[in-house]
């Protein structure tokens, strides 16, 4: 039976009751009314006031568990479907609205590929300006102003030494945004190396050590899985350095099952009751590009976890 015609059952019983009562019950109506009898027809009313609105909560009740599960669905963990109902008459309910899932699943992804691939390409185009433009430029000045401390008197020579020093740390920034923009190291020699080299760069500008257990001889996977990874290990490490408070983090790369894990341990202070923000939700929706699983939860020992599962069994992964 259909929501509709159960909660017309419902209203249906309740007014026949009352005029079942109104028709065979002894009592009438006086012109002026009498006391009792305003009494009894309000007590009647409060009666069938009080049934009516206890059949429509029990004939709702659906609705407000459905809406409870509604609430529960996000988008950023595809795959949730509301069950089919064994009573209740609202099957028609949820069959539209997990169909509505699967196209607006279907929908973010695409959007979502189309966008970080701007985005990349974006990366690419800044990093090549800084290295090509920026970079050349600190070195002309650079090398401009070593020439000339060399052919400075003492005295300033100390100063020009320092303004040197200063160029030579600016330099050595820009270069080291554009390798964050664009990881080079992971198109020329791979995932194991790019991920070593992102390690070694986030120890020593942070201070955090970084404990690596990067295994070799792992599935392959396609060039878009292995910049999800990249880009999720890149982020997982920035926000355990800016915002864990960690003095140790783990990255592990290995294979588990059919599919490659990437693992980020941390001993800092956790995820607490704060909610998820841009970079957390931005790992979820890179993960979801490969159809990969990004769970983010307390480590065993304290801290943080970060957990992604990449098949490698996806034909859009294959090089």
């Amino acid at each position: 039976m259909s929501l509709f015609w159960r909660i017309f059952a419902l209203n249906a019983v309740v007014l026949g009751a009352a005029t079942a009562l109104l028709l065979w019950a002894p009592v009438t109506v006086s012109v002026p009314i009498l006391l009792p009898e305003a009494a009894i027809l309000l007590g009647g009313l409060a009666v069938m006031l009080i049934a009516n609105a206890a059949l429509l909560r029990i004939g709702l009740a659906p609705l407000e568990r459905l809406s409870r599960l509604m609430s529960t669905v996000d988008l950023l963990r595809p795959g949730q479907r509301l069950p089919p109902p064994a009573r209740g008459g609202i099957a028609e309910p949820v069959h539209a609205f997990n169909s509505m899932l699967d196209r607006l699943e279907a929908e973010r992804a695409l959007s979502n590929a189309r966008a970080l691939s701007a985005r990349e390409t974006e990366r690419r185009r800044v990093s090549a300006e800084l290295h090509d433009e920026v970079g050349q430029s600190l070195t002309a000045v650079l090398l401009g102003v070593k020439r000339v401390a060399d052919q400075a008197p003492e005295p300033l020579r100390g100063e020009l030494r320092l303004v040197q020093e200063t160029v030579r740390d600016s330099l050595d920034e820009v270069r080291r945004l554009a390798r964050r923009l664009r990881p080079g190291v992971l198109e020329d020699l791979g995932l194991v190396a790019a991920l070593t080299s992102l390690a070694t760069d986030v120890a020593t500008h942070t201070g955090v050590k970084v404990a690596r257990d990067l295994r070799a001889g792992l599935p392959p996977l396609g060039p878009e899985a292995e910049l999800v990874v990249y880009r999720i290990a890149q982020e997982g490490l920035t926000n355990v350095a800016r915002h864990a408070e960690a003095t140790r983090v783990e990255l592990a790369l290995l294979s588990e099952g059919s599919g490659v894990v990437l693992r980020i341990d941390d001993d800092g202070h956790g995820l607490g009751d704060a909610p998820e923000g841009a970079g957390i939700r931005g790992m979820r929706e890179r993960a979801l590009l490969v159809g990969a699983a990004l769970d983010i939860a307390p480590g065993p020992d304290g801290g943080t976890r970060v957990l992604l599962t990449v098949p490698t069994t996806r034909e859009g992964d294959r090089p």
